[in-house]
């Protein structure tokens, strides 16, 4: 059965699908394309795509990011640098958001990035061979698949002093330091601090890490936190956390996600960044600078704190769709995220 057609006489090809039962319905039932336009490109649908699921979100500074399952990238937030200049970016399989910056990094290894570049923060065109990348304050760090890191970017604390790292897993850009996870569950860093965020050398069964401006967070493989840097305000007062699958920190707060869904966080909540109580559903988290972001189960995004540029306008994302391309109408098309 198809849906109701909107006004002006739309086939069910031309219709407006807001689910992706609704979509799968259509494709099933009628086997007419399903394309997602409205009343006001209707008259020429063409060969468009249906919007892929949410499967990633990223906190930069004022700006947020979110990664969907047909590798295309949504961003919202202050711009002034370009850094929510995401739209022509396709094949995307992981994003992450600098204080001024965004990064992409693509099915074939290769990595893009916009937004504001006066360090070189942005210059990843010659990298190739990346699995990972993190973007930090004003550097972006990227993990090849042999292992070793490549970073760039501004590199006044010796950030950007990663070439000699080998066999790492997984690496994480904060403020103005670098972290990177070893296969065995130790760390290590990079960056020269007053502050005790690159005291990670100790650290044993890690799982996942996050840097945050000026703190680094490590998740352990028995579900427990440690957390060390600057602590005026309780930001690494983790270590009463239990029962946490992924951890991260932003400029001021540190948040976790627990097994059941639920979010703790802990730090500066000025703006509400650790409101988070009440979230349930919650299967990945990211943390801003004073923002806190959560990807629900059913690819919607749910977010709190500041939110002067927008970068909490998150209600209208949704994961409508299976993410690859449809058919032009009149043929046969298939319906196949600091």
């Amino acid at each position: 059965m198809s849906a109701p057609a909107p006004a002006g006489a739309l086939g069910a090809s031309q219709a407006t699908w807001d689910t992706r039962a609704d979509f799968e319905q259509n494709a099933s039932t009628t086997g007419e394309p399903t394309t997602r336009v409205n009343a006001s490109t209707a008259s020429s649908p063409g060969n468009v795509r249906l919007p892929g699921r949410i499967v990633a979100v990223d906190g930069g500074a004022f700006h947020t990011v979110v990664l969907r399952s047909d590798g295309s990238v949504e961003a919202t937030g202050y711009n002034a640098y370009g850094q929510l200049s995401t739209t022509n970016w396709t094949g995307i399989t992981q994003v992450s958001a600098g204080a001024h910056h965004s990064v992409g990094r693509r099915i074939d290894g290769f990595v893009v990035a916009t937004g504001l570049n006066d360090w070189r923060q942005c210059e990843v065109g010659g990298w190739s061979g990346i699995t990972q990348v993190s973007a930090g304050d004003a550097h972006t760090v990227g993990r090849k698949s042999d292992g070793s890191v490549v970073a760039t970017g501004y590199n006044a604390d010796s950030q950007c002093n990663v070439g000699g790292w080998s066999g790492i897993s997984a690496v994480s850009a904060g403020g103005f330091h670098t972290l990177g996870l070893k296969p065995d569950g130790t760390c290590v860093s990079a960056g020269v601090a007053t502050d005790s965020r690159c005291d990670v050398g100790g650290w044993t069964g890690i799982s996942a890490i996050s840097g945050g401006y000026q703190h680094s967070v490590g998740l352990k493989t028995d579900g427990s936190v440690v957390a060390t840097g600057f602590d005026p305000d309780r930001r690494c007062d983790v270590s009463g956390w239990s029962g946490i699958t992924a951890v991260a920190a932003g400029g001021f707060h540190t948040v976790g996600l627990k097994a059941d869904g639920s979010v703790v966080a802990t730090g500066t909540d000025d703006d509400g960044q650790c409101d988070v109580t009440g979230w349930t559903d919650i299967v990945a988290i990211s943390a801003g600078f004073k923002h806190t972001l959560g990807l629900k189960a059913d690819g919607t995004v749910i977010a709190t704190g500041d939110d002067t540029y927008n970068q909490c306008e998150v209600a209208s994302w949704a994961g409508v769709g299976p993410g690859t391309r449809v058919g032009t109408a009149g043929g046969t098309g298939a319906a196949v995220g600091l």
